[in-house]
């Protein structure tokens, strides 16, 4: 469906143009991608040849757009991307030396103090019998807590900062709203159900001094791989693993990069590779897990604790390492990238569980959408129901194509009705590219009313 002129107000400036025979369609996904971001206009211009011809449309505050100059348009109207640094936030982790665990782990300790005395007010205040009436949750705020929590410093003789303190409060208000609740569990400060050292800050509340971090009046050394004098520091905290290593984290403002990718991709997430790509490239699953299998059952029937605990974290490193390597390279080479929604949450209550949790999918998704937004590059996730069975070239589900648990094993299939020969994973990941242009394609529901009229 095509039309004559369409005239639209842009809801960012304000600015009026007017675009001479294009498709609705095409319409639709060229400005959704422009109201994201300069790179979306990028991805645009390489994936959308759109042509108009000028005319004199300029003098009545109508421009006519030729959408081959349309990055001079956006910067003579300042339509949509500002030409100002475009900063984003990030999380820097650096770890903090072996010396000062011992004044950490106290500190820790008194930061569980305070979250239990929190925790303990909310859950006596949660259900307040009132004569006549019946009973009233009182729905504790954080503001509630700091004035009864006041002196708990003085009184239990902590040494940490009353920012800590007035963080740690936030911090239990904030979990209590996520996840609805009026108590919630106790941070343990020994024993099996032992909390890892958790203690938060505020952005005044650290400073960074000859290479050294300064908090609550002491100094502690860090190895700075990011060269920490370049940011200025934000809110963070200082966090503890399971082997005992402590880290010190801080957010910081970054300048957002655009990538130098045009292309779109599509990502079908499985369990025998962990990732395929629209256009053939893979992600092998590597059986970290089974690797290391030997080696974590002779720790445990040793009795090996901090064997045991090394041992899981190398497998978590490996796993991160090989998913960090594959997610930064889909951001630099991509301009817009689409994954399938298949839940680990569900995956994992199946006879699956140990094979969805070796793939990492969570963590998978979670880096690609950081790195998306670093690099200005267009990220969805879209329902990827019936891709695997639906043929990416003729969009018909055919007698042949592979469902259910039956066809888990059929990993090359041809298709009836078009003779295509398709890769199980390729074909969903094509599909699901096919649904992330179909989702940006809707987003101006007035035109998208015109053409369903028109039609």
């Amino acid at each position: 469906m095509h039309i004559d002129e369409v005239s639209h107000r842009s809801v960012i400036s304000g600015c009026n143009f007017k675009i001479g025979m294009i498709n609705v369609a095409q319409l639709n996904l060229y400005t959704h991608l422009l109201l994201a971001g300069n790179n979306f206009i990028r991805f645009a211009r390489k994936t959308l040849p759109f042509r108009a011809e000028k005319d004199s449309a300029d003098a009545a505050g109508v421009p006519s757009l030729l959408f081959n100059e349309w990055p001079n348009f956006i910067t003579e109207r300042s339509f949509c991307y500002n030409n100002a640094m475009a900063l984003h936030t990030k999380t820097l982790r650096t770890r903090v030396k072996d010396k000062h665990a011992k004044q950490l782990s106290q500190w820790a300790f008194e930061v569980n103090q305070v979250f239990n005395a929190a925790n303990e007010l909310t859950a006596n205040y949660a259900w307040v019998p009132i004569p006549g009436v019946g009973y009233m949750n009182c729905n504790t705020s954080e503001f509630d807590l700091n004035k009864e929590l006041r002196g708990i410093r003085a009184e239990r003789g902590l040494t940490i900062g009353a920012a800590t303190v007035q963080s740690v409060i936030a911090q239990h208000a904030k979990s209590r709203r996520q996840f609805k609740k009026n108590k919630l569990q106790w941070r343990c400060s020994s024993g099996s159900k032992r909390a890892l050292g958790w203690i938060p800050f505020k952005a005044a509340g650290v400073k960074l001094v000859n290479g050294q971090i300064r908090f609550c009046g002491e100094v502690f050394g860090i190895w700075d791989s990011y060269d920490l004098s370049k940011y200025e520091l934000g809110t963070g905290s200082f966090s503890q693993d399971a082997r005992g290593r402590w880290y010190f984290n801080t957010t910081v403002k970054v300048e957002t990069k655009p990538g130098e990718g045009l292309a779109a991709v599509g990502i079908d997430l499985g369990l025998k590779t962990v990732a395929t790509c629209s256009d053939g490239e893979k992600l092998d699953r590597r059986r970290i897990t089974d690797e290391f299998a030997e080696r974590m059952a002779k720790a445990q029937r040793a009795n090996k604790t901090h064997l045991i605990k090394t041992i899981h974290a190398r497998i978590k490193n490996s796993r991160q390492d090989a998913l960090h390597k594959f997610t930064t390279t889909m951001a630099e080479n991509y301009g817009a990238i689409f994954v399938g929604d298949v839940s680990s949450r569900k995956l994992v209550k199946t006879r699956m569980a140990k094979s969805v949790l070796d793939t990492g999918w969570g963590m998978l998704k979670t880096q690609l959408e950081y790195k998306a937004i670093a690099r200005s590059v267009v990220f969805e996730v879209v329902n990827e129901r019936n891709t695997t069975q639906t043929c990416s070239c003729c969009r018909s589900i055919s007698d042949s194509s592979p469902k259910g648990r039956v066809g888990l094993g059929i990993r090359e299939w041809t298709c009836h009705e078009c003779g295509a020969v398709h890769d199980r994973d390729v074909n969903a990941a094509r599909n699901i590219l096919a649904l992330g242009h179909e989702r940006l394609a809707g987003g101006i529901p007035y035109l998208c009313a015109q053409a369903a009229a028109a039609g």
